[in-house]
């Protein structure tokens, strides 16, 4: 029953009355309202805790159809309110009607207007929330700045999300209803939430890792349609035969876990394809997988009767393949989780469809007619009617040349023609004589329409002809459509069926995507532990291994209470950066159940990766690019863990080099500070030697100092991209901007430059006279003022130094 809200209108609720302002509540009753939109495959949520006065969020993350991850959420938080658009999905209706059936859980469920979830509306509530913990002076700017360091303004589903729900806190006072109603509902805190065991990675570490990379089509007829994937992780792993394959693969790419038994359950499938000996079986499932088209859309089309004849061919072959798939699985190791679901779960209801669909539709004559067809022998009286049909080219001839002998002389022929839906009708050639419509009397026929220089009529034989046999070609059509719609029905009924077959070829084929691409690029299999500990032997870098003619693997050991901050000196293009993105990439292949680029791996738990490595503009949020740095050392700070992986490149650069210096220390410090067990894995990349010369960073056995190994060779700097303990001392800067390109006077200007700023030497500028130019000019004022005869009664000393003297000491001046 729905009912208006309490407050104002404008939303409608479904389910049983909720919490609100009218009812009493216990003072220490948590209550948790959950604000959620589902967009184009999309979901964003957000939900606020009465208990805290938390709000917690969740970046935008791709959901299935049937919003499993949105179930999953509901499932861990229990929300008591749901709030969701009016306009919505037709897979979050459902997802509603099932909830609503459910009767152990049953929440509030909550309707607001579509406009109460707009974007920028939610951004204005957000700025008029009720925030204790800031200063009352803030400005809107400055509130802006603060609350972008707190939750991913790039997530529009999710602040969208934020706006309804901080409208229905404000209309049901949560936790303030016997205040003041100038008191607002109080927001303490802002949480990241993320889903046990789904790893938090947010959108600018999938950036920097260059874990996705959307490219326009390069081929001028493809701009319209969207993008194609680039040098990426995802593009070099993905060798999908699919669609829903290669989305399923997305999915888990936006969804990494640290469930070991999801990504055992994987490891297992790609070890065994990777094996050589099980080539020919990954080659022939992979063929099948090719067969398999989008289940989803064919059932939908015949839910809705719209099924075309191409759908079932498509179905046809869907099905087929996959009782190949299911006959190839059953002769492989059924040990393996998937190989044993496959073979159990296609079901002869398989075998059945595709029987069905084989001895019903007759595929040529549907495409010749571009209609659905049956088969001979499925209904008697459908094949008496072809029958007919087929002998009435001859029957019509003969009765034709009757009519004739009874018809005008002037008529030099005439035929018999059957239309559908009018019936049978005599058709003769129009005669000259036959100019205006009464010409077209013709007794003892009823005259019907003009078509092409010929007239049509009904004879007393047309109309016997009418009822004898019918309208043949509609029954024979109606009555096919009945045999399609009993057909549809029961496919229908085995939907099941069909479903478990998308969702476990989907898996299937993602996994044998990744054991081509493991076989390739000559990966191994990671081992996947419990512990803290994160050990990698002969890394590599999936990406710059393709494009590098030569690259130098480096090892990476984080144990639980040594080394877990590691701080990378080094010179400019040494390798550093590419190494932080190294150890980020082959963690997050593991925690997709992937094969890495390495010797050998063991990866503990990791719950999520946190990178500040590459500075981003941001129109829409209006921040400086120094803020947006901040903000994402913001996040790494207050959202690791002592079981994530930070990676930090070159922070500080954006300020003046004593603040960055400063802000890069506090914040090392700041981990170094903690218990073993709440520091997380972090590699620093920087420049700031300073940080270790000063001694800024305090003693700890948490701190490792490496550096990348260099070589000189005359003045020629070369890298040798090879890891190992120590400190660089030099930045090699001098010897870079060589290797750049830069004009050596300019080079050799900048190692002066720096040789006295070091030192702390006058530096002199070179752009002007030299100083014996400047002592020659010196003496020549003072020789011209001694030869001055001061006793001279007509010397105008004034005028002199006006226009001699001063002028000239105004130039030594500017020589100094």
């Amino acid at each position: 029953m729905a009912s208006l809200e309490s407050l104002g209108g404008g939303g409608l609720v479904f389910g049983p009355p909720g919490i609100n302002g009218d009812e009493e509540e216990e003072e220490d009753q948590s209550v948790v309202l959950l604000s959620v939109l589902a967009q184009q495959g999309q979901v964003g949520l957000c939900f606020y805790d009465s208990k805290d006065s938390s709000l917690h969020y969740m970046m935008d993350t791709p959901d299935n159809y049937e919003l499993h991850l949105l179930a999953r959420v509901i499932q861990e938080v229990s929300p008591h309110v749901i709030i969701t658009s009016a306009k919505q999905e037709l897979c979050m209706t459902r997802f509603l009607q099932q909830l609503g059936s459910n009767p152990d859980y049953n929440p509030e469920v909550v309707t607001y207007p579509y406009v109460d979830f707009g974007l920028e509306l939610g951004k204005q509530r957000l700025l008029s929330a009720h925030l204790p913990f800031l200063p009352a002076s803030l400005s809107e700017r400055e509130k802006m700045s603060y609350l972008s360091s707190c939750m991913s303004f790039d997530s529009t589903l999710m602040l969208r999300a934020v706006g309804a729900l901080l409208k229905c806190l404000d209309r049901r006072r949560v936790g303030v209803e016997l205040e003041d109603s100038s008191v607002g509902v109080p927001i303490l805190q802002f949480h990241a939430y993320t889903l046990k065991s789904v790893v938090c990675i947010d959108r600018d570490t999938y950036s920097v890792l260059q874990i996705f990379k959307s490219e326009l089509h390069p081929s001028v007829y493809k701009l319209h349609s969207g993008e194609k994937e680039g040098l990426s992780l995802y593009g070099i792993l993905n060798r999908c035969r699919c669609k829903f394959g290669s989305k399923l693969l997305r999915q888990w790419f936006m969804r990494p876990t640290q469930d070991l038994a999801v990504l055992h359950r994987r490891q297992e499938v790609i070890r065994f394809f990777t094996s050589p000996r099980n080539s020919d079986a990954l080659s022939t499932l992979q063929a099948s997988l090719r067969n398999i088209t989008n289940i989803p859309t064919l059932l939908r089309r015949m839910s809705l009767s719209h099924t075309k004849v191409t759908d079932w061919q498509s179905l046809y072959k869907t099905v087929y393949n996959a009782v190949c798939i299911r006959d190839t699985v059953r002769h492989l190791p059924q040990s393996i989780q998937l190989f044993r679901d496959i073979s159990e779960g296609f079901s002869d209801d398989l075998h059945h469809v595709a029987s069905l669909i084989s001895r019903v539709v007759d595929f040529e004559t549907s495409i010749a007619e571009k209609r659905f067809s049956i088969k001979p022998n499925v209904d008697p009286a459908i094949d008496e009617k072809k029958r007919k049909m087929m002998g009435l080219s001859d029957f019509l001839t003969d009765v034709a040349r009757r009519e004739l002998e009874h018809l005008d002389a002037r008529i030099p022929s005439c035929c018999v023609i059957y239309i559908p839906l009018i019936g049978f009708l005599l058709s003769v050639p129009r005669l000259p004589s036959m100019v205006e419509k009464e010409d077209f009397y013709i007794e003892g026929l009823d005259f019907m329409f003009l078509s092409e220089d010929r007239l049509h009529y009904r004879s007393q034989r047309t109309k016997e002809l009418d009822d004898l046999l019918g309208d043949l070609h509609c029954d024979i059509r109606d009555m096919e459509t009945a045999v399609m719609t009993q057909l549809q029905n029961t496919i229908l009924e085995r939907s099941i069926s069909l479903y478990k077959v998308l969702d476990l070829t989907a898996e299937l084929d993602c996994l044998m995507a990744m054991s081509r691409a493991s076989q390739e690029y000559s990966y191994t299999s990671p081992k996947m532990a419990s512990h803290r500990t994160i050990t990698v032997t002969q890394g590599r870098h999936p990406l710059l291994e393709l494009c590098s003619p030569m690259f130098v693997a480096n090892a990476f050991q984080s144990s639980e209470l040594q080394g877990r901050v590691k701080m990378i000196t080094g010179p400019n293009s040494s390798g550093k950066s590419i190494y932080l993105k190294q150890v980020g990439l082959i963690v997050f292949m593991a925690l997709i159940g992937s094969d890495v680029p390495a010797k050998e791996a063991e990866i503990g738990l990791v719950d999520g990766i946190f990178t500040r490595m590459q500075s981003r503009e941001s129109v829409s949020v209006g921040l400086s690019t120094f803020m947006i740095d901040l903000n994402q050392m913001a996040q790494a700070l207050n959202s690791s863990t002592g079981n994530s992986l930070v990676l930090i490149d070159e922070f500080g650069k954006g300020t003046n080099s004593v603040d960055g210096l400063s802000l890069l220390a506090a914040s090392v410090s700041h981990w170094l500070r903690k218990a073993p067990g709440d520091v997380p894995h972090v590699l620093l990349a920087t420049n700031f030697h300073s940080l270790l010369q000063l001694g800024l960073l305090p003693s700890s056995g948490l701190l490792s100092l490496l550096t990348l190994e260099t070589a000189v060779d005359g003045d020629e700097l070369v890298f040798l991209y090879q890891l190992k303990e120590g400190i660089c001392q030099s930045s090699y800067a001098a010897n870079i901007a060589t290797l750049a390109g830069l004009p050596t006077s300019i080079v050799q200007r900048g190692v002066e430059v720096s040789d006295l700023y070091r030192t702390g030497r006058p530096i002199k500028r070179i752009d002007k006279a030299s100083s014996d130019e400047q002592a020659n000019r010196c003496r020549s004022v003072v020789e011209r003022f001694l030869s001055l005869d001061l006793e001279d009664k007509d010397l105008d000393l004034q005028h002199f130094m006006k226009e001699e003297l001063l002028p000239s000491a105004g130039e030594l001046l500017n020589l100094s």
